[in-house]
C-alpha cells in the first residue's frame, strides 16, 4: 500500500519518464505495487486484502535454516516449506527471501562483499603494494607479465613489463619500478607469491631475505583470500588494464614498456586526489633512498638456437657458434652485470655477450662466430644438380648379393597373379562343408 504522498510522487516521476523499476527503487517499494497504483488497480491508503501472508507462517523456519547454511538452495528450502504448509509458487517464495533479506552473506566465501568495510589509513611513505598483471592476448603473440608497484598513500603507480614471473625477474621488476618511483616505502605489501613467501605460510623465502635487506624494507604478506587488503594495487591493475592496455597501440614488449611509462607519468599521475593530483601528493611522500646498484639476483633463460646461429634474448638477438644450431641453451645472467653467459646442454660455456638495451631489435654477432658460420656454410656449398624426382633405381648387385646371403630373393617386374592358388583355396573350403 502506498501513502498519499507516495502516490503523488509515483505519478509525478512517471510523467517525467521514469521507469517502474526506477520508481520502485527510489521509493523502496515493490514494482508490482507501483504498477498497480499507476494502472488504477490499487487505491492509495487502502490495503488490498486483510488475509495474512502465507510466507509469514514459514518465515521463522526459513530464517533459521539460512542462518545455519547460507548456501542452501532456495529450491531445496522451498520443498521443506511446502511440507510445512506453504502453498504459493516458488517464484513468490524466492522473491520473499530476497525482499526480506533473509539470506546472510558468508564471511568465508564472500570476503567483504555485503559487509561493512573500513578505510585503511596509509601514512605517507609507509607502504608500497606489489602484484602481477598477466597479459595473454598480445599483438606479438606471446604473453607477458606486468609487475605493478603502488604507493599506498598517494596512489602513484609504476609498472615493468617482463617475460617471466620467476624470482630474478621479480627482483628486476621491483628495482625498475622503485627507480621510476624515486625511492621505496618502508614496507612492502605482497600477494601470496611463491617467489616471496613459502607456499601455504607467511614466512619469507630465504632467497628473498637478501632482497629485503638490500633495500632496507619490511615485507608484509596479504592475508589469504582477502584481496581488499591490497585494494590499492588491485585498483591500479584494473586501471592499467582498462585505461591503458585496452587501447595501447604497441607491437613489441619494448614499445609496451615505453607506452606504459608515458601513461604512468601523464595519465596516472594526473588523477585527482584530495585537493590536488596523485603526482602532487606523491611528490610529498618521504621515501627511502635506493641503493646505488640493484640487488644482484641471478636468473636463467632457456632458448633454442636458430638456423642462422642467433638466439633471441630480451628483444635482441645474439650470435653463438654453429655447432649448437638447433639445440637448446641456457642463458645465465645477474642483475646489474653488463654481460651474460650462454651454457650448452652439457654445461659447457659457449659464449659471453655484453648486454645491449632491451627491445632494440639489434643483432649482436661476435667476429669468431661470424667466421665459423661462414666456414660451415661455404663448406656445405655445392654446384651439383639436385636429385631427379622420379628415378628408376632397382636393387643393385651389391644389394642382391646381401639378399642372397640372407636366403631371400628380390623380385622385379609386374606382379604375377596365379589363379591356380585361388582354385586350390576354394576346393579346400568346399571339402570342409561336406
Amino acid at each position: 500500500m502506498l501513502a498519499q504522498e507516495e502516490y503523488v510522487e509515483v505519478h509525478a516521476l512517471r510523467k517525467r519518464g521514469w521507469s517502474i523499476s526506477a520508481i520502485a527503487r527510489h521509493l523502496g517499494r515493490d514494482r508490482r505495487t507501483v504498477r498497480a497504483h499507476l494502472s488504477g488497480e490499487r487505491i492509495p491508503g487502502q490495503r488490498r486484502s486483510a488475509e495474512p501472508d502465507p510466507f509469514e507462517v514459514v518465515e521463522a523456519y526459513v530464517r533459521q535454516r539460512l542462518a545455519e547454511d547460507p548456501h542452501l538452495w532456495a529450491t531445496a528450502l522451498f520443498d521443506e516449506a511446502k511440507s510445512l504448509g506453504y502453498d504459493q509458487s516458488y517464484v513468490t517464495f524466492a522473491r520473499k527471501i530476497r525482499d526480506r533479506g533473509l539470506r546472510p552473506s558468508c564471511a568465508a566465501c564472500g570476503g567483504t562483499r555485503g559487509q561493512a568495510v573500513a578505510i585503511i589509513d596509509h601514512p605517507a611513505g609507509e607502504e608500497c603494494q606489489w602484484d602481477w598483471l598477466e597479459l595473454r592476448d598480445t599483438p606479438w603473440g606471446s604473453r607477458v607479465f606486468v609487475l605493478v608497484g603502488v604507493l599506498s598513500h598517494s596512489g602513484r603507480f609504476r609498472a615493468w613489463v617482463s617475460s617471466s614471473q620467476d624470482q630474478a625477474h621479480l627482483v628486476e621488476g621491483i628495482d625498475e619500478v622503485l627507480r621510476r618511483l624515486g625511492g621505496t616505502a618502508r614496507r612492502w605489501r605482497v600477494d601470496r607469491m611463491a617467489t616471496v613467501l613459502v607456499p601455504g605460510t607467511d614466512r619469507i623465502q630465504a632467497s628473498f631475505v637478501g632482497v629485503a635487506k638490500h633495500y632496507g624494507v619490511g615485507v608484509d604478506p596479504c592475508p589469504p583470500r582477502r584481496p581488499n587488503r591490497k585494494g590499492v594495487v588491485e585498483k591500479a591493475i584494473h586501471y592499467i588494464a582498462q585505461r591503458w592496455w585496452r587501447t595501447a597501440a604497441v607491437g613489441a614488449p619494448a614499445e609496451a614498456q615505453d607506452s606504459l611509462d608515458r601513461f604512468c607519468e601523464t595519465i596516472g599521475d594526473a588523477r585527482r586526489r584530495a585537493e590536488g593530483t596523485v603526482g602532487e601528493l606523491a611528490d610529498t611522500e618521504p621515501l627511502l633512498d635506493l641503493p646505488p646498484v640493484p640487488y644482484p639476483a641471478e636468473g636463467t633463460l632457456v632458448r633454442k638456437v636458430a638456423a642462422n646461429g642467433l638466439v633471441s634474448i630480451w628483444g635482441n638477438r645474439y650470435s653463438l657458434p654453429p655447432s649448437v644450431i638447433g639445440t637448446e641453451v641456457t642463458v645465465r645472467w645477474r642483475l646489474g652485470d653488463p654481460t651474460f653467459d650462454v651454457i650448452s646442454a652439457s654445461g659447457r660455456l659457449i659464449a659471453s655477450h655484453r648486454k645491449v638495451p632491451r627491445g632494440q631489435g639489434r643483432v649482436v654477432r661476435l667476429p669468431e662466430h661470424t667466421a665459423a658460420l661462414e666456414k660451415v656454410v661455404l663448406g656445405a656449398f655445392t654446384t651439383a644438380r639436385p636429385c631427379k624426382p622420379k628415378p628408376n633405381r632397382p636393387p643393385s648387385a651389391a644389394a642382391q648379393a646381401i639378399a642372397a646371403d640372407l636366403g631371400g630373393r628380390v623380385e622385379h617386374g609386374e606382379p604375377v597373379i596365379d589363379l591356380a592358388v585361388y582354385q586350390t583355396h576354394i576346393d579346400q573350403q568346399n571339402r570342409g562343408r561336406r
